[in-house]
């Protein structure tokens, strides 16, 4: 008992939680998320390509079963789930997934449908020339190896990477706190940039950026971003590329055609771009769409029909682009491991020099190695080409001497090794012609050792030779060839400034829109009277009703200030009841509409309270870009906008529930944005009753017994804003409303 509780240690949790939790996010972001800026590769990857290596799945052999690929993975390199390695390595194959495929594969690997690949036990694959070229050199101690998790086999801490992996094919990932987002790009232009960079190490970004250009999707499209916008990204290490699909018209003659998409952006599923446009058809927002189908084999071809003839493609395809994923962002964040494991954003500098620096590195290695690798075989070949000069005494040492290895070496000053070498000598490799072979091999690896100690002794000959070497694989994968070219294209659209009206989108037609108190909504075709008894339910009633054209912008006015609209469109039509307006925007439990009228542009409103606040707002702060509106008057706790009324003179009446009328100059009220307003009329019991806005030389009118009555003489109510006003004339309407309600 008492050794158990020398063991129990106190400690506080908050710290060992910490402590724990961040040695997780560092795991998950070393070990799994992340790609090292050198290969561009997560350890899953790395481990995959290691393990194919060592199957020898060499691009001239033949497939081997994924099955067997991901048993040695996670039996030797990866202990985790079959699952996500398979993935990971299917992916490696799609070629509308990476830009410059890593494993060749053989089976159904998925599509850009979203399909998902076959069963491992079904699906072969080997490696790609591409992963070759970024494997090379693995023998030759061109990086560090590290036991694996049960410390039976060993694996590459980093590949050699002849190509420049992490630009070429991009990453993504997600850890804990970070992640990371990297394009693919063209290997010929990263290697123009890598180029530049070993010619001007100070090269500015911009130069760098000119050379790249900017990302080359495997699923090609057009980018449609300023150069400035593109430099802005690779200057910080992080930004968004704008991508579009790409579309042609085809003739059909007789003056028809139809538009058909051949590209789509990167990692978007075709189908459900399919089903999405599909679904806007079916909910008829775009009225310029007659139908949508898929002629897809193994190139993409999305054949879209117009309505009719006289449709403008153009216009039809920024509808589908501002509603659709035709147009995607790819948002950039270059987060990565640099060269000693630390992760963080870098630009496209950084990037190009850690790569080039690696390349530099390794070049020396392979230098180093096969610089060691001559000595000895000089040493060797020195040793042969002694005992060929003295073959009979050799013979004879080996034949009589009971220690001959000992014996060569005080005789002839050999090194062990040397001796060793003539021991285990073949008799078939004395003949005279085997002598020559030694000698000729003797003076190749003489001159090779006198290069190699050149270029280890001179910087500027590495660079060089660094060079050369993104010059072949430039060559070997470069734009000539059908993987190399380049396939996203560029074309600088100011998506901003482009309007579709919806004038453009909905035929133009008459309509009456009908709201009811309990707040539904409907429309009727034509411009019917307002004094229609129009049919609701039982418990309700007109609101309002007003005319319309179904290219219009309705807007509505509640009770807490804000303003919603909606397209006349989109209001339901018909016999019934219509539509509930909750349906349509995002009203409150305890708000209700008080005005509805037709947008007008160059119009103003005086918004006003019960109490009696408001201001002046144009229509330029009307317009609600959501179904949550705008809120544009901030009312009190018991407080209600009440009024809305267009602005179309120069004078104002306001009564009260007092019935005290005050009428004052239109200007005393301010125009703002946002706000409670000013007081309009001051009030000692009650609120606000009505407002007209009227000229001052027509006067304001009034209902009274026996029809309407125009009062032009305003001395008895005239004032200044906030003031209480004087007794409405006498027969005034006993509702305390200067009209009555009109709802048109």
């Amino acid at each position: 008992m008492a050794e158990t509780e020398e063991k129990i240690k106190t400690v506080a949790l908050a710290e060992e939680l910490s402590s724990r939790y961040l040695s997780y996010a560092m795991s998950t972001i070393v070990s799994r998320s992340l790609p090292d800026v050198r290969d561009g590769l997560k350890p899953v990857h790395r481990r995959l390509l290691y393990a194919m290596r060592q199957l020898h799945l060499d691009p001239k052999s033949g497939f081997k079963k994924c099955a067997r690929v991901v048993g040695d993975v996670i039996g030797k390199y990866h202990p985790h789930g079959d699952s996500a390695v398979y993935g990971a390595m299917c992916r490696l194959a799609q070629d509308f997934s990476v830009r410059y495929p890593l494993v060749d594969g053989q089976g159904n690997f998925g599509n850009i449908d979203g399909d998902s690949p076959a069963a491992m036990r079904y699906t072969e694959a080997r490696l790609t020339e591409f992963a070759i070229a970024l494997m090379d050199g693995l023998n030759e101690d061109a990086v560090d190896f590290r036991d694996t998790y049960d410390g039976e086999e060993q694996e590459p801490v980093v590949m050699p990477g002849a190509v420049p992996n992490l630009l070429c094919n991009g990453s993504s990932g997600i850890a804990v706190g970070m992640a990371t987002n990297i394009p693919p790009h063209n290997l010929a232009e990263v290697c123009d940039a890598l180029l530049l960079m070993i010619e001007k190490p100070d090269a500015t970004i911009e130069s760098l950026v000119r050379k790249i250009k900017g990302p080359d999707f495997p699923t090609g499209g057009i980018i449609i971003d300023k150069f400035a916008t593109i430099l802005d990204a690779y200057t910080t290490g992080r930004g968004n590329f704008r991508i579009r699909a790409k579309w042609q018209k085809e003739d059909l003659g007789m003056g028809q055609y139809q538009i058909v998409v051949t590209e789509i952006p990167y990692q978007v599923i075709k189908s459900k771009l399919i089903e999405r446009i599909a679904l806007l058809l079916q909910e008829k927002k775009v009225p310029l769409l007659s139908d949508v189908r898929d002629e897809s084999t193994h190139d993409v071809r999305i054949v879209l029909e117009p309505k009719n003839r006289n449709v403008d493609a153009a216009m039809l395809m920024e509808l589908l682009f501002k509603n659709t994923e035709l147009e995607s962002k790819f948002n950039m964040n270059m987060n990565v491991l640099d060269s000693d494991g630390v992760p963080r954003v870098m630009n496209i500098a950084e990037v190009l020099r850690e790569y080039l620096n690696h390349r530099l590195n390794v070049l020396e290695r392979r230098s180093k190695y096969r610089l060691q690798k001559i000595v000895s075989r000089l040493e060797i070949l020195s040793g042969y080409l002694i005992a060929y000069l003295n073959i009979d005494e050799i013979i004879r040492i080996i034949r009589e001497e009971d220690e001959p290895k000992a014996k060569m070496v005080a005789e002839f000053s050999l090194t062990d090794v040397q001796a060793e070498s003539i021991l285990n000598m073949k008799l078939r490799n004395l003949r005279k012609l085997e002598e020559a072979d030694i000698r000729r091999e003797f003076d190749e690896l003489t001159a090779e050792k006198a290069e190699l100690d050149s270029l280890l002794a001179d910087e500027s000959k590495r660079w060089a030779r660094v060079a050369e070497e993104i010059k072949a694989i430039r060559e070997k994968f470069g734009k000539k060839t059908a993987l190399g070219r380049r396939r996203t294209e560029f074309a600088e659209v100011d998506v901003d400034n482009i309007d579709i009206s919806i004038e453009a989108l909905v035929e133009k037609e008459p309509i009456t829109v009908i709201l009811s108190e309990k707040g539904w909504i409907r429309c009727m075709k034509g411009h019917v009277p307002l004094t229609d008894e129009f049919k609701f339910k039982d418990d309700d009633r007109l609101l309002k009703a007003v005319h319309a054209q179904t290219t219009d912008k309705i807007v509505l006015f509640d009770t807490a200030g804000k303003f919603f609209n909606i397209n006349a469109c989109d209001i339901p039509s018909g016999r019934g009841f219509g539509q509930p307006l909750r349906l349509m925007v995002d009203l409150g439990n305890n708000d209700n509409i008080t005005e509805m009228f037709v947008f007008e542009p160059k119009a103003s409103y005086l918004i006003a309270t019960d109490k009696g606040y408001g201001f002046i707002v144009d229509e330029n702060h009307l317009i609600a870009q959501t179904r949550q509106g705008r809120k544009i008057m901030n009312v009190t706790e018991g407080e209600k906008t009440m009024f809305c009324k267009k602005v179309c003179g120069d004078m104002v009446a306001m009564i009260g529930d007092n019935r005290k009328i005050l009428v004052f100059k239109l200007e005393e009220i301010p125009t703002i944005a946002r706000g409670r307003g000013v007081c309009l009329q001051k009030y000692k019991d009650g609120g606000l009753s009505d407002i007209q806005i009227f000229n001052e030389a027509d006067g304001f009118s009034y209902n009274r017994a026996g029809g309407i009555s125009v009062e032009k003489d305003l001395l008895t109510w005239l004032g200044h804003r906030a003031q209480v006003g004087k007794l409405a004339p006498f027969g005034f309407a006993k509702d305390n409303k200067f009209l009555k309600q009109n709802n048109g």
